[in-house]
């Protein structure tokens, strides 16, 4: 009777052990599909922003395409022509994409 009880405690104990692998496989699938693509995607971001020149022409966070006419590095504040004569400030960090680099070679 004893043989059966502890052959019954070592399968419970099997169970949780590869109970445990599957998590971290689990947690490991989705650090590799949905992490680690995201954390490549902000880096690539910032260093548009930090990149970033007079004469670009760029979209905003809101949705404004538009062109940075003036950038001031220690406030972090760009300031970007919507139209012709319309320039608005936007935060440094509310500027995601070069436009250029966007649309397809017609």
């Amino acid at each position: 009777m004893t043989t059966l009880v502890l052959a019954a405690q070592s399968a419970q104990g099997g169970g949780m052990g590869g109970m445990l692998i599957m998590m971290i496989a689990i947690f490991a699938i989705m650090w590799f599909f949905m992490v680690r693509p995201q954390q490549k995607k902000q880096k690539k971001i910032r260093e548009f922003q930090n990149s970033l020149q007079e004469g670009t022409k760029v979209v905003t966070g809101g949705g404004l395409y538009g062109t940075v006419k003036r950038i001031d590095q220690a406030s972090s504040i760009i300031e970007v022509e919507i139209a012709r004569g319309v320039v608005v400030s936007v935060d440094k960090s509310y500027v995601f994409a070069d436009v250029t680099q966007q649309q397809p070679n017609a």
